[in-house]
Order: C-alpha cells, then structure tokens, then sequence
C-alpha cells in the first residue's frame, strides 16, 4: 500500500471508530473492527472504489453488525453483565459532538437503550444522528430500501425518546456534581445521598470487577445504603485494588463521573446521569477490562487535582 492510500486510511480512522463504537458500545471491539476494515481496503481493488470514505462506512457499518448478530455477542450480551464500554471526554473515538443528538447518541444512557433495538434500527439510528447520512445513503450501506431506512429511523428514535432523559453538563458543573456526590456518599449519612437522588433513581454496577452479573439497584433509599458502605475504605478494599487511590472528577460519556485512579490507571469510575438537578442513574465499573481504555485517555489528557488525595 503506497504512502498516499495509507493516509487516506488513516485520516478517516477516528471517524470510522467513532461509527464503530456507537454501534458496538466496546471501544475494543470498535478498535478490532477498525483493523478488519483497513485489511479489507489493504486488499480491495482501490482503482475501482469511487468514493472510499463511503466504502469504508460500509465496511466498517457491516463488520459491526455481523459482530452484533454473532452467536458469541448474542451470548454475552443477554447474561446480563454487558455494560457500554467508558470513554473519557476528548477521546476522538466519541466523534462528532456539534449537535445535541450527537452528543445524546453517545451517551451511557443511549448505547444501553440502543441494545434494545434490532442491530439494523441500531446502524440506522446511527448513521441517521451522528452522522447525518440521507436515507439514500443509508439505503446502499445497509443494502435495504429508503422507506425501510425511514422506518427503522422512525421506530428507533420513538424508542430512544421514550426512555431519553439525560442533562447535558459542562465540565465546571460536572466537578460541582461529583464533588456534591462525593461527599455525600463518604459522609456516612445517607439522608445526604437520597436528597441527592431522584425518586425513581437506579444503579447498576459490574460487581467491582467481578465479571459476574451486573448488580441492579432501584429507589433512592437502598442506592443510598450501598453506596454509603461501598465509598467507606477498608483495608480489604484498598487490597483489592492494590492501594489508596486518589478520586478526581470528570466528563465520562458527557456525564459528570468520580473517577478513582492508582498509580495512573483508572481502577474505577462512577458515572452519573443527571435529570433536572438530581441524579436519575449511577454506573459503576471497576472491571479492568471495562477501563483500558480510559485509563489511556487518562494518561494523555491534563486533569485537575484530585477530590480526595488518598482514599
């Protein structure tokens, strides 16, 4: 491959991962499928490639879905211990971020509903928000019919508005909505936590790195009790994740998240996300595999000081 075709490649990689991982909700599976298309253009016959960002949409779109409709994905997605994968703010694989459906369909909020669609309502739905494809062009990626286009679109964004309640917050309220969190949660009392929350506040979180089944919690009291015991370090806690993290704010998937960080790797993160001044839901992941790449984006970003110094 000539020095000019690997270019072409390379300056549409961030968009075609960003595609990826909207459609997958895995930056590591974006990233496999990413490599996937770029040995498929290495070994396609270019001359006869018109438009090759197009193609390459293509490819990418469907490698993503027949990941999705794979008997493994199938498998592992219905055991109940899938979670979108975190992404840190900045993070190219986030992609486009002009429009406010932008933003929303890369949401944590947004990949979970998209795991309720079928994969084709899901590729439509992202080709159509995020990156503004016609129906047309949607049409001769996914080999269907515009009016079926339109109709997956239609059924896809009824769906994700039905259930679509999420704040947008910059990162100056972002901080304040940690910082508010946090202390609530390592003040012992969970009046403090409850009047943070919602009326129909949930939570789920990975089991702290378990790799079993997601742990699902609802109403504002009994979030507030397990999140009261869960922020009280122990010594068996700081043996788990090998020492005294500090915990720091940050934007994570467009939420406000308190980030929990040792000897700079992401050891785990906690994601809220905000309805009118309240928290509606808290993710927590703490499965290594769920952070890497975080903690790369940690690694190359600048961040303020921690919240808590040693925790």
């Amino acid at each position: 491959m000539d020095t000019a075709t690997l270019a072409r490649f390379e300056a549409g990689r961030d968009r075609l991962a960003s595609l990826a991982y909207r459609l997958l909700g895995s930056a590591a599976d974006a990233e496999d499928v990413v490599q996937d298309a770029f040995l498929r253009w290495q070994a396609a016959d270019r001359a006869r490639v018109e438009v090759p960002e197009a193609w390459l949409t293509k490819v990418v779109t469907n490698l993503a879905l027949d990941r999705l409709r794979s008997a493994k994905a199938r498998r592992e997605r219905a055991a109940g211990a899938w979670l979108p994968e975190p992404l840190l703010d900045g993070d190219p694989m986030l992609g486009p971020a002009d429009t406010a459906e932008q933003r929303e369909s890369v949401s944590l909020a947004v990949l979970t509903l998209l795991e309720r669609l079928t994969p084709v309502e899901r590729a439509v739905y992202v080709l159509r928000e995020a990156f503004s494809h016609s129906h047309a062009e949607i049409a001769g990626i996914l080999d269907i019919s515009e009016s079926a286009s339109q109709q997956h679109a239609h059924r896809a964004r009824r769906h994700v508005a039905a259930r679509r309640t999420v704040n947008e917050v910059d990162r100056a309220a972002a901080r304040r909505i940690a910082e508010a969190f946090l202390d609530a949660a390592a003040s012992g009392r969970t009046e403090r936590l409850v009047a943070l929350l919602t009326d129909d506040a949930t939570a789920i979180s990975d089991g702290a790195g378990s790799g079993g089944r997601l742990t699902l919690l609802s109403g504002p009291e009994r979030i507030a009790a397990t999140l009261r015991a869960g922020y009280r370090p122990t010594p068996g806690k700081r043996r788990r994740v090998g020492g005294s993290p500090a915990i720091h704010a940050g934007v994570v998937n467009g939420c406000p998240a308190v980030i929990a960080v040792l000897d700079d790797r992401v050891v785990g993160v906690v994601v809220l996300e905000v309805r009118g001044d309240k928290v509606a839901t808290v993710r927590g992941m703490a499965a290594p595999a769920r952070l890497g790449r975080l903690t790369e984006g940690w690694r190359r970003g600048g961040h303020g000081d921690p919240l808590v110094g040693s925790w």
